[in-house]
């Protein structure tokens, strides 16, 4: 895993495949920070609960 340090407003840039990924710290409070993803409509980005419910089968709307 790769750590980094990140202030307010600044980015992470990941290029899959000449594909851009952006990161931006949007607002940090006490424990927990907002962040923004740029990326392109086809790439799927989700919160770690919200993928494994889907790879469960148990997002809201799947059919059982």
């Amino acid at each position: 895993m790769l750590v980094l340090s990140r202030k307010r407003r600044q980015e992470i840039v990941i290029d899959v495949g000449g594909e851009l990924i952006v990161v931006t710290v949007v607002e940090i409070r006490s424990d927990k920070i907002r962040i923004g993803v740029d990326a392109r409509k086809h790439v799927k980005v989700h919160r770690r609960e919200v993928f494994d419910a889907i790879h469960r089968g148990e997002a809201q709307g799947a059919p059982k």
